[in-house]
């Protein structure tokens, strides 16, 4: 397998540091054979190639078996024409993306309000209420005059097939179980449709159950009883909003995993942004990147038919349960060591054989 690393701005350089200390390991310890080829993206890029996403990147990235990408600074990239481009929208978007899958569960010896939980958010992530996803050129968030903006959102019957269809597949493997969330009570036509899509996709799967929920009430939902849900589908924005919460949930936005998923390709991508005020002092969490690449071993796996890479996925969720049940992690999940000995730890618990 060979994986393309982009380790990004801010923290990105030290929890991909990590993530990478821990899939070398993988590779030895399940004969994974993967190859790891880094590249700079983000302000590193810019600098070397006044591009954000230097030329050529994405044919590299497609000749791949899956990327890596740590968190960069989107919000300082404005103008793509002074070669400032927002490289998750740019993979995103080249690679056909569209599902955002985010697992979220509890872990033992990490105190949690809710009680224990283990669900996953699918979210669309090619369409929605997201500015630049949305038109063939510029975008659909229009400046009609100083006083007033127009925000478009743009919903499709293939998109809404293609995220359906992904999370009826996921949970048939997991507990059968489906939950819609929507607002159809008045997005009428756009979410009216998501929700009538989901439904006719749900009944090709026999034992599937599946319930729908306003998108308001299941943030109250989610805290009140998340142990109630298994895999949850939501059209974008609403998708993005919800795993936020339930990772948060679980005792840290650090925690969740991430990947993009498309027909043909596969982007591991941690949860959090680039955080600069801490980028540099070793006390990133490097855990949401490390759980996010377990993904896209997984991902691999089922694509490939090649077990061992599934195996490989599941030791390191383990090693992650076991780093945090033991007390070594970084302070904001309850322990007191640095991003690399965080990710050290997790190489030792692997090489062990424990997991």
């Amino acid at each position: 397998m060979r994986i393309v690393v982009l380790p990004g701005d801010g923290i990105g350089p030290e929890i991909a540091g990590a993530t990478t200390n821990v899939l070398r390991a993988a590779s030895a310890r399940f004969q994974l054979d993967v190859k790891i080829e880094q590249h700079p993206v983000g302000h590193e890029s810019l600098q070397q190639f006044g591009s954000t996403v230097q030329s050529g990147l994405l044919q590299i990235v497609r000749a791949a078996d899956g990327l890596i990408l740590g968190p960069t600074a989107t919000f300082d990239f404005k103008d793509e024409q002074s070669g400032e481009i927002n490289p998750s929208k740019f993979f995103r978007k080249n690679l056909d993306l569209f599902a955002n899958v985010r697992p979220a569960r509890t872990y033992p010896g990490l105190p949690n309000r809710v009680g224990e939980f283990d669900l996953v958010v699918v979210r669309e992530n090619t369409e929605g209420f997201y500015a630049d996803r949305n038109m063939e050129q510029g975008n659909s968030e229009l400046l009609v005059t100083a006083d007033v903006v127009v925000s478009l959102r743009r919903i499709t019957r293939h998109c809404c097939e293609r995220i359906a269809l992904a999370a009826c597949q996921l949970a048939m493997r997991r507990r059968k179980r489906l939950t819609v969330v929507h607002k159809a009570n008045v997005l009428k036509i756009g979410d009216g449709m998501f929700l009538e899509i989901c439904r006719q996709t749900a009944r090709a799967f026999p034992g599937l159950l599946v319930d729908d929920i306003l998108v308001d009430a299941m943030m109250a939902h989610v805290v009140r009883q998340p142990d109630r849900f298994d895999v949850i589908v939501s059209t974008n924005m609403f998708g993005d909003i919800l795993s936020d919460l339930t990772a948060e949930l679980s005792g840290s936005l650090g925690l969740g995993g991430s990947l993009n998923v498309g027909t043909d390709h596969a982007m591991a991508q941690a949860a959090h942004g680039s955080a600069p005020d801490i980028a540099g002092r070793d006390v990133a969490n490097p855990f949401s990147l490390i759980l996010s690449m377990a993904l896209l071993l997984a991902w691999h796996s089922e694509r490939s038919g090649e077990a061992r890479f599934e195996s490989a996925a599941r030791a390191i969720e383990n090693a992650v349960a076991a780093a945090i049940e033991g007390g070594q992690s970084t302070r904001d999940v309850g322990g007191s060591l640095g991003t690399t000995a965080t990710g050290q730890a997790i190489v030792e618990i692997l090489t062990s054989n424990e997991t």
